[in-house]
């Protein structure tokens, strides 16, 4: 019996798809890249490697537009994840898309971070890869969708840090990247808040009852 082949990393997955399969060549605007199109490119990952492909590009600075192309998918993948149920995402979100330059130029930038975070994870803290610990961190993830979906200035960067390494922990199975995540989550909550707060403070001063 022959093992079965190896698992294709990530990275190397997205990579080789940018270099042209189903693309038009650089230079070219006609063609254009759905989500629909990541997921049959992922078909057979879990949910968590869809998590992943649509919070990294949040995590560096990207144009504006972006965390809300990526966020709704991320609303509903955690929504599954909290629930324990097989990844799904409605035909209005399947059918947004962005042109094929942009997708090259968003995997150029995430590729390096992934590539990196690849080599680093490995099975470890069983405890925080349980069904129960895996709820938990979708209902986290649920709120940090939510949160990407707000117009924060640089707000989206922290948030979609958490949701990578809920994403990379679930994938490994690397109880460590998980405790990583919860922390960043509570650090990110803590960052927003006190943003959305300033805010309303300098409105109360400009524009007092």
């Amino acid at each position: 019996m022959r093992a079965p082949p190896p698992k294709v990393p990530l990275s190397v997955l997205l990579l080789g798809h940018s270099a042209g399969a189903g693309l038009a060549p650089a230079g070219t605007a006609a063609e254009r890249v759905s989500i629909g199109d990541l997921l049959t490119l992922l078909a057979g990952r879990s949910g968590a490697a869809l998590m992943l492909v649509f919070a990294l590009p949040n995590v560096v600075p990207m144009p504006p537009g972006v965390s809300g192309l990526l966020g709704w998918p991320l609303v509903y993948l955690s929504w599954q994840l909290m629930l324990r149920r097989p990844p799904w995402l409605p035909r209005i979100i399947l059918e947004r898309s962005t042109s094929a330059a942009g997708f090259r130029a968003l995997i150029a930038r995430v590729v390096p971070l992934l590539e990196r975070a690849e080599r680093l994870l490995r099975p470890r803290l069983p405890l925080m890869t349980t069904p129960l610990a895996m709820r938990a961190a979708g209902a986290v993830c649920l709120g940090l969708s939510v949160i990407l979906l707000l117009p924060i200035p640089l707000g989206n960067m922290l948030p979609a840090l958490a949701i990578s390494l809920f994403a990379l922990g679930l994938l490994e199975r690397d109880g460590l990247c998980l405790l990583l995540g919860f922390a960043v989550a509570g650090l990110s909550v803590a960052l927003v808040w006190g943003v959305l707060w300033t805010l309303l403070k300098a409105v109360a001063l400009l524009w007092p009852l």
